[in-house]
This record gives structure tokens, sequence and C-alpha cells, in this order.
């Protein structure tokens, strides 16, 4: 092996991200063809749904290259008829000798099938090469898989004493712009965005993704009633249980659920172990507890032994404020 798989797994990840925003409902996958001399000789990612796969799409590229080669692929190879045709049996009919994959899938009609029809076909497997980027890439696409739910983004924009309403219920805007626009980009890797009512009466938000010149339309979701000429029509009202909620939304192939709302719904969704991923965004200014909100003003912790830990996963500065990613 004329290459280091963890190398290659790296640029199979960089190729995956290409597909973030167009692939789901399907995983954002990325696959690189690469010879015997260490050559790529074919790169791919998922196509829309009803496209070609990552796999497809590298082989394609490499041609008659691909037999005697070695493929990459973050994601499992899939073994079932779907949209498109099984991606094993393409694989084979390549000439492919060797197939390392980042992580199994676990959607219940592949996971670890891919893997055994490459190997009852003659063709080498290894499984793990870079795992814990690669699920970390798809945990959105794998938690659904797993659960029925979308896997739940809380974001929330506040003051470095994490505060997000001034004393005179004013709140735009504490962030800075480029904040704003890396917001815009969550919201976009995002098949539904969810809010409060409260939100939608002292905001009136329009709740789209805008991305330079191009506006995305997720699904647009507010608990309560919605008063009528409200920006974020046409959306859904929805009530009650937020876990039958997020089971409905996993029903409708949505994958990530972006919550925004205020205080009201981002504690309820912490309260209820209902947050997969937090991203707090904090402008380096200081409002003060007198008359203010805070980011979480209805969720209480009695002792400090009940206290809601999470895990720092990232920290950056955007602009002049930094954004703060916590696995919850």
């Amino acid at each position: 092996m004329n290459f280091v798989p963890s190398e290659i797994m790296q640029v199979a990840i960089r190729e995956g991200e290409k597909a973030r925003l167009h692939a789901p409902p399907n995983p954002w996958v990325g696959a690189v063809v690469i010879n015997d001399r260490g050559v790529i000789v074919g790169e791919g990612h998922t196509q829309a749904p009803g496209e070609s796969h990552a796999e497809i799409e590298a082989l394609r590229r490499a041609g008659d290259q691909a037999r005697g080669a070695t493929l990459v692929v973050t994601l499992e190879p899939c073994c079932h008829v779907g949209r498109t045709g099984p991606c094993v049996e393409a694989i084979v009919k390549a000439g492919i000798t060797k197939v390392i994959v980042g992580t199994l899938d676990a959607d219940s009609r592949v996971s670890g099938q891919g893997v055994e029809l490459l190997k009852a076909s003659g063709v080498d497997v290894e499984v793990g090469i870079e795992e814990e980027q690669v699920r970390t890439q798809l945990a959105p696409y794998l938690w659904h898989r797993i659960t029925g739910r979308p896997y739940v983004v809380l974001k929330i924009a506040s003051t470095l004493d994490g505060i997000v309403s001034m004393a005179d219920g004013t709140s735009q805007w504490i962030t800075g712009e480029e904040a704003r626009r890396d917001a815009h980009v969550l919201r976009a890797q995002s098949q539904a965005i969810l809010v409060g009512a409260g939100t939608v009466r002292s905001d009136d938000p329009a709740l789209t993704a805008r991305l330079d010149d191009i506006i995305i339309e997720p699904l647009r979701v507010v608990l309560g009633e919605v008063p009528q000429g409200a920006r974020v029509r046409p959306c859904l009202e929805r009530s009650g249980d937020i876990g039958l909620i997020l089971d409905e939304l996993g029903e409708h192939d949505v994958l990530q659920l972006l919550v925004e709302g205020g205080p009201t719904t981002a504690s309820e969704f912490l309260e209820h172990g209902l947050v997969n991923h937090v991203v707090w965004y904090q402008a380096p200014a200081f409002a003060g507890s007198v008359g203010t909100v805070g980011a979480l003003k209805s969720m209480s912790t009695p002792t400090i032994a009940a206290l809601r830990r999470g895990r720092v996963i990232d920290v950056r500065r955007i602009g002049e404020d930094i954004r703060v990613d916590v696995e919850a």
C-alpha cells in the first residue's frame, strides 16, 4: 500500500463536506479511489436525493483506473435498492480490490451487511479509519437512523454574561454580522428550525437561511399559535409533548433540527434532555441581571450535584464574538 489510509480518509471527509447542504435525507458521504501507486484517480460525494452516491461518483471519475484500486469511503457502502441501486454491486463490478471504510452505517438496511457482501465477493475490507471524525461529521444522520428522531442543535446568542434580552425588551443585535452569518450556515445545514410562539411575536423572524445570494427555506416549526401575517408562515404549529414532535419530524426525514427559540423553549429542551449539541455565540458585552432576560431563565438547578454538564468540543473566534460548541 503506497499511501497512508488516514490521510486519504481526510480527503474523503473533505469531499463529503461538499454534500452537507444538498444530500439530506441521505448522508453526506465522501469517497476516493486511489491506485496501487498511491495516486488518487477519482473523488466523489453524495449528490441530491435520487442521484448518485459518493462511491458511484468516485468510480465514474476513476473509470477503468478503478480496476485493482482501493476505494476509501467515509460511510459503509449501501447494499439495498433505494432511490438508487446498491453501491456494493457497483464497487465489485468496477474491479475494486480493497475498500477502506470510516464507519459502519447505522441504517438497519445496511449496518454491516454492506461490508459482509463486499468480503463475500472477494474484496478486502478495513473498517474504522478516522472513525471518530467521520461519526462527528455524520452525527445527525447516524442519530436519526438510530433513534428515528432529528439530531437537536440548540443555538443561543448572548452577551458574555448570558443575557439575550435587555431591560427594555430589545435583543437585536447582540452578536455581530460575522456570527449571524455563521448562524445562517447552521440554518442551511438543518432541515427544520424550531422557535416558540413568543419569539415569533417579539421578533417576527422569517427563519430562512441566507447564504450570499441563495435563500434556503427549511421547514419552520413553532411551539404555539402563530399570528396571521407572521413572516414565519407557512409553518407547522405544534404544542404538547416535545418528544412526540421530534418523532413526527423524524418521520418527515428531518435529520437535524435547529432550535432557535427564546429562553423558555431553550430551557425546556435542555431540561428534558433533548439537546444533542449546543452552539453558543457570545458577544464581548455585559448586560447585568437587573430587568434583563437570561438565555435559560426558565431552567432551575436545585443543587450543584444536579448541574447539567456538557463537553466543550470547539471554541473559536468569529469576528468580535466567540462560538462555543458543546456536546450536551
